[in-house]
């Protein structure tokens, strides 16, 4: 696959984004006495990219959210490599479902991958990827994920749909 120079930019920016919001604005809540649950919006730019420009940009945004947003800003917890490939999921999900106009980006369709896509990933991988970081039960760490989780998944549905459909317009307004 070829990136275009605005597609490769469009991914430094959204890459950028997802730092910023997951590290500064990120907030880390303990579970049974562990930093095992952050809360933050890092993951619309992500799943954005997926939408937006395809599965491959949507996974190495993500890559490249998690990597260099872990040498910016660790969080105080060593590296693993199982957070990702989370995050590479959570572009290459939506952009597989969703990217180039595959399906007609409506709520429902937005929603339904948003939701897929962070049971996959923020619930049942990041929560076994925390597991086994830190030596506590997966079942323990899990109703406390999925109430997080209750919060986000509207927010992102929305945001994500608002941004993709933006975009689009834009897009659309540009080549007329």
């Amino acid at each position: 696959m070829k990136l275009s120079a605005r597609t490769a930019a469009n991914m430094g920016l959204l890459t950028a984004v997802s730092i910023v919001l997951t590290r500064v604005f990120g907030v880390m809540v303990p579970i049974a006495g562990v930093g095992a649950l952050r809360l933050s919006f890092g993951e619309i730019p992500i799943m954005l990219t997926g939408v937006l420009f395809g599965p491959l940009p949507g996974a190495l945004t993500g890559i490249a959210a998690d990597v260099v947003g872990y040498l910016i800003n660790a969080h105080g917890g060593p590296y693993f490599p199982g957070f990702t490939l989370s995050s590479a999921l959570v572009g290459f999900i939506p952009g597989m479902v969703l990217g180039r106009g595959q399906v007609k980006l409506t709520p429902f369709w937005v929603a339904a991958v948003v939701l897929f896509t962070d049971v996959v990933t923020g619930i049942l991988l990041n929560t076994l990827w925390v597991s086994i970081l830190y030596g506590q039960g997966f079942f323990v760490l899990l109703p406390m994920r999925l109430l997080a989780r209750l919060v986000t998944l509207p927010l992102y549905t929305i945001t994500v749909y608002w941004a993709a459909r933006a975009y689009q317009a834009y897009q659309n307004g540009r080549a007329a």
